[in-house]
């Protein structure tokens, strides 16, 4: 167990004022959160601390009175469900004891950013911005990524028009909602794109401009809150491929998981024996998410369909399905109701 994540089950969280000039005290004040992630790596050393991120970026004194404090230490491919529970506990807490916050951001690594982003835009309960950044590049490597990325982030927190549209992801001066966003490059800095409904926004060097709202249920709107949860439901994901046996899917449901999510073909079609599998793991209980490996296009189910336990992800990719089913799942077993949630999230 990592000391970052010992330190966030603790709730040591390190609060951190970044000395602000004269007058400062008229700009918006906006909390960083830093989990970790490239944007603090240090190749051969240790992460940065959260404070020294912000320390690296002077021009936020014009921008922002930011605070900063650390929820951990680590790279994203090390986020878990249960970092997903604390951290929205804390933003959510964080917004309520402190209405003088215009904004969050949060420091995060790009693997799972995905996911943490659309799991605190179905259960933030405010209004007011909560953005995530991050970087493709080392906090040591030639123009790095992550101080304008953390800048931009920043100003967009700030702007008074942030407000309302659900979790951000900011990255390379475009405004993406948490819903839409997918990484699609290993290795390219512009890999944050919303290909099938478009980013919301961009970040230019004379402000910040948004052309459209995410127009799904988020943050205040959707699902109840998370008050009392103390751990997620397990759902798996499942690849099909040609010539699946289905045996990796039946072990999942053999081992009492609460729901899984099947990453199928192209409209969520699946093998022969991956079908009968679903068919059987369905009607005995388990609820089952198709999606689709195919990156644009809804996977479109049925009444029916839904009746028999079997819910379509629409236009969510399986490891974002995953991330609403798990939410869905504290409230219902029932592939009617959870599919309305598909419908409406």
């Amino acid at each position: 167990m990592t000391q970052g994540f010992r330190s966030a089950f603790a709730g040591l969280l390190t609060f951190l004022l970044v000395s602000l000039p004269v007058g400062a005290q008229e700009l918006p004040v906006i909390r960083v959160i830093a989990t970790g992630g490239t944007i603090a790596s240090r190749p051969g050393d240790d992460q940065l601390t959260g404070s020294a991120l912000i320390e690296a970026v002077p021009q936020l004194a014009g921008v922002a009175q930011v605070e900063v404090e650390e929820f951990s230490r680590i790279g994203s491919s090390g986020m878990t469900p249960n970092h997903w529970l604390l951290l929205a506990k804390r933003i959510n807490e964080l917004l309520d004891a402190e209405p003088d916050i215009s904004g969050i951001v949060v420091t995060h690594g790009t693997d799972t950013m995905e996911e943490t982003a659309y799991f605190l835009h179905l259960t933030i309960k405010d209004l007011r911005p909560v953005v995530l950044t991050g970087s493709m590049r080392s906090a040591t490597a030639i123009s790095a990524d992550g101080p304008a990325n953390l800048l931009t982030a920043v100003r967009v927190a700030a702007d008074p028009n942030a407000g309302g549209r659900g979790v951000l992801v900011v990255l390379n001066d475009e405004i993406h909602s948490a819903r839409d966003v997918r990484k699609t490059d290993n290795n390219r800095i512009d890999t944050f794109v919303s290909a099938e409904w478009g980013a919301l926004g961009v970040v230019d060097s004379d402000g910040v401009t948004f052309r459209r709202s995410s127009e799904t249920l988020h943050t205040v709107q959707a699902l109840p809150s998370l008050a009392g949860v103390e751990a997620l439901p397990v759902v798996p994901i499942v690849a099909d491929f040609a010539g699946n046996d289905a045996m990796v899917l039946r072990s999942w449901a053999q081992q009492g998981v609460s729901g899984i999510v099947v990453q199928a073909f192209g409209g969520g079609r699946t093998s022969p024996e991956m079908r009968r599998a679903i068919s059987e793991i369905a009607s005995e209980g388990t609820p089952v998410v198709l999606a689709s490996r195919v990156p644009e296009g809804r996977v479109i189910g049925s009444e029916q369909q839904a009746e028999a336990g079997i819910v379509a992800a629409g236009d969510l990719p399986p490891h974002k399905a995953r991330v609403l089913l798990m939410l869905a799942l504290l409230h219902s077993r029932d592939g009617t109701e959870i599919q309305a949630i598909f419908a409406t999230h």
